[in-house]
Formats: structure tokens, sequence, C-alpha cells
């Protein structure tokens, strides 16, 4: 059965209207689940993107962890046992990034970072900051053809 708004309406998928809905809750929720000091480093990580986002970014939950959606998926952050993540959503960047990023563990599409210290906010958000470019640029290629 798919899912319906209280208008009647289906939820859209895409986009990024302030009539959407934020997510912001659902991120929420995910931290309060999170164990200390994950959940604490994962807040600091937010507070950064959140800082260097667009107002127009959205939060969300996508593949069950916090992400933040502008013209696409821009970001995302997430706690596991021994370890946090970063992902940039583009292994591109990491490339871009590397000599930045030298002190990190990183993998395909992945920064990995301790659970008790979060990644410097002036990397974070030197990497939502080109993610936010390059997204703008793909929405521009696109509206262009």
């Amino acid at each position: 059965m798919k899912k319906t708004t209280k208008s009647g309406r289906r939820p859209s998928a895409k986009g990024n209207s302030a009539k959407q809905h934020s997510g912001s809750g659902d991120v929420d929720k995910y931290l309060a689940k999170a164990p200390h000091p994950a959940r604490t480093t994962l807040q600091k990580i937010r507070a950064v993107i959140r800082s260097a986002a667009p107002r127009e970014a959205t939060e969300a939950i996508s593949y069950g962890i916090p992400a933040f959606k502008y013209n696409g998926m821009l970001v995302a952050y997430a706690a596991f046992a021994n370890h946090c993540s970063f992902f940039p959503a583009s292994g591109d960047l990491l490339k871009e990034f590397a000599e930045d990023l030298r002190d990190y563990p990183c993998s395909k599409g992945t920064i990995r970072f301790a659970v008790d210290k979060p990644l410097p906010a002036a990397l974070v958000k030197k990497l939502v900051k080109a993610r936010v470019a390059k997204n703008e640029a793909k929405l521009k290629a696109k509206k262009a053809r």
C-alpha cells in the first residue's frame, strides 16, 4: 500500500520544497539512540553541516542514517560500533580533498573518525560547500539540456 499524506496525496520523494517534511525529528530519534560519546560527536557534525549547508537543505534518514539533501543527496553521517563516518556522497570529493583527509581512514565513499573526536569543523564545511557546488552545477547542467 502506498503512503499518502492527510490531503490524500503521496509525499514527494524528490525536491527541497519548504513544504516538504524536514526529517529533523527522525534525525533527532536516530541521535537519541546513539551511545555516548558518539551521540555528542554526531551532534557536533550535524551542527557544522547545518551551518555550511544552504538554508533550503533538508534533513532526512536515508539508508538508515542521518543525511542532508540539497538538489539531491548532499552528505550523510553515522555512528557505528567502533567509529563514526561522514559520507560526502562523492568518491571524487575524497580524491579532491585527499591531502586534507590524509589523517583519516577513507574508503570508496566514507571518511571514518573516532567516536569521541569529530572531524574538524573547517574540514566538514569545506566538504559540504564542495558538495553544494557539485549539486548546483549538476542541476544547472540538467536545466541547460
